[in-house]
């Protein structure tokens, strides 16, 4: 009897690091020409004379998750740790080729051949630490672990619950008040009516004329915390580990925010985002985890939908101010610029994944109802 295939993650999040690393690479996208050379004519030119830490470290670094999580996806697919090593190593050095062959066609990009290599290093770098983790058993364990905390099918939360750090780092009118995208979507309708008003009237309409007064805003703050942690409470087995859950979104929060506020503004300024009304938002959502903590499922996925609906309504309709602007402006400037609309489109897109989500499980419950 043949044995069935176990689910993965690692394959949605090993194509997730492609996206990734495709984005970084050929960001912003734009003056594509043809330099009249061979695409992959970076690979006999001179080795270059300069290369910074910097430089060195992203390359490495940047390929190291693609390479883990092919190599992971095959090891969890019953395959030998070689032919996972292998995967991830040639997984990588394709894609850095395909990557530095593209970058010929833009002008603000450089190929290189040393980027490649150590884009195909770090490749291999994860590959061995995934086929290590592997060999000591700290895969085993975390399939344990997974068994012990989480339902099956678990795959889409967990996803989502990865991502939710990282889309909070780009910055928002209101804090954690991710898929505000009433601004942008009008802004591209005026590009495609350069002379209409319309946009702009529409705009005016749906944008409140004053800022949330702060009791709305504090709850906005809870609501985005709680939906969060519902997210994840729904597919957590016991009520404690589900409050252990809500605490670390609390946390992920605080981290998350310190880390973009340092990398845009300066060490100096990490905790200027902590307010009264943020820390109050954040300590009400957290109450209301704990209050919740104990609902089945099926109840916590329907009110994560309705809550998600809610703030979404609230939030396209918050004004940008004068110093959101200047915040957005001083983001894109900074040192992540390659990866400023990937968080930009993590923090548009974030609540919408979560929707279709939360909508696809209630679809299905109420199939499986019908069906009985």
């Amino acid at each position: 009897m043949e044995k069935p295939q176990r689910l993965t993650t690692a394959w949605t999040l090993a194509w997730l690091c492609v996206l990734v690393i495709v984005y970084a690479s050929l960001y912003p996208f734009t003056d594509w020409r043809n330099q009249d050379i061979p695409p992959w004519s970076f690979i006999g030119a001179p080795w270059p004379q300069y290369q910074t830490i910097f430089d060195v470290s992203s390359n490495l670094l940047g390929y190291m998750p693609l390479g883990f999580w092919l190599s992971l996806a095959m090891l969890r697919s019953d395959k030998p740790r070689w032919a996972a090593v292998l995967l991830g190593l040639l997984g990588a050095c394709l894609l850095s080729f395909s990557m530095e062959s593209l970058q010929s066609y833009l002008p603000q990009r450089v190929p290189s051949q040393v980027d490649c290599l150590f884009n195909s290093l770090g490749g291999l770098g994860g590959a061995a630490v995934a086929a290590w983790l592997e060999r000591r058993g700290w895969l085993y364990r975390w399939v344990q672990f997974r068994r012990r905390w989480l339902v099956p099918h678990a795959s889409g939360s967990l996803v989502l619950m990865a991502l939710w750090p990282l889309a909070v780092l780009f910055p928002t009118p209101l804090f954690l008040g991710l898929g505000n995208v009433t601004e942008k979507l009008l802004s591209w309708l005026q590009e495609l009516w350069p002379y209409s008003m319309w946009p702009t009237q529409l705009l005016q309409k749906l944008s409140l004329t004053a800022p949330l007064p702060p009791m709305v805003e504090m709850l906005c703050v809870a609501a985005s915390v709680w939906v969060v942690a519902m997210l994840g409470m729904a597919v957590i087995r016991e009520g404690w580990q589900r409050l252990c859950w809500a605490a670390a979104v609390v946390v992920l929060a605080f981290i998350s925010n310190a880390l973009s506020a340092s990398v845009t503004y300066g060490p100096e300024r990490t905790w200027f985002w902590l307010s009264p009304v943020v820390v109050a938002g954040l300590a009400v959502g957290l109450l209301l985890a704990v209050l919740t903590a104990k609902w089945r499922a099926l109840i916590l996925m329907r009110w994560m939908v309705w809550t998600q609906i809610g703030l979404l309504l609230v939030l396209n309709m918050v004004p940008s101010s004068t110093y959101f602007a200047q915040t957005i402006q001083t983001w894109e400037q900074g040192k992540f610029i390659r990866f400023h609309g990937l968080t930009e489109w993590l923090s548009w897109g974030w609540p919408f994944a979560l929707l279709a989500l939360g909508v696809t499980y209630l679809l299905r419950d109420a199939a499986r109802h019908e069906a009985t």
